[in-house]
């Protein structure tokens, strides 16, 4: 799980960094919540995936939710960075986005995990 969370982090990176299409944001919103549930499911282990995913969900939408507080935007004035792990501005489309992505990676995981082992042969 740590292996495929740096692959999103870099994933996320690279698609703002080396494109620019209209697809970017919510890409990048997908990979977001994607790293939101590997970062829950490597900090919760033995959890059912159905609790990982609800929670990286409830994630996604506090983080989303404070945006509209308008918080996020002043640290991120300060430290450019913080932008990435907060955002600084709310919109819907994003809610939809994160709920998408989580639900996604709730699915593979669960078919990944149901998978025959193929290394025991």
């Amino acid at each position: 799980m740590c292996v495929i969370a740096l692959i999103t982090v870099a994933l996320g990176l690279s698609i703002r960094t080396f494109t620019d299409g209209a697809w970017t944001g919510p890409a990048g919103d997908a990979l977001y919540a994607v790293l939101i549930y590997l970062l829950v499911a490597i900090l919760s282990p033995g959890r059912p995936r159905a609790m990982i995913a609800g929670a990286a969900i409830a994630v996604c939408l506090l983080i989303e939710a404070l945006q509209l507080t308008g918080l996020p935007a002043q640290p991120a004035q300060s430290w450019p960075p913080i932008r990435l792990v907060l955002g600084t501005t709310f919109g819907i489309a994003d809610l939809f986005a994160y709920t998408g992505a989580c639900t996604l990676a709730y699915a593979l995981d669960r078919k990944l995990s149901n998978a025959p082992n193929l290394a025991r042969g």
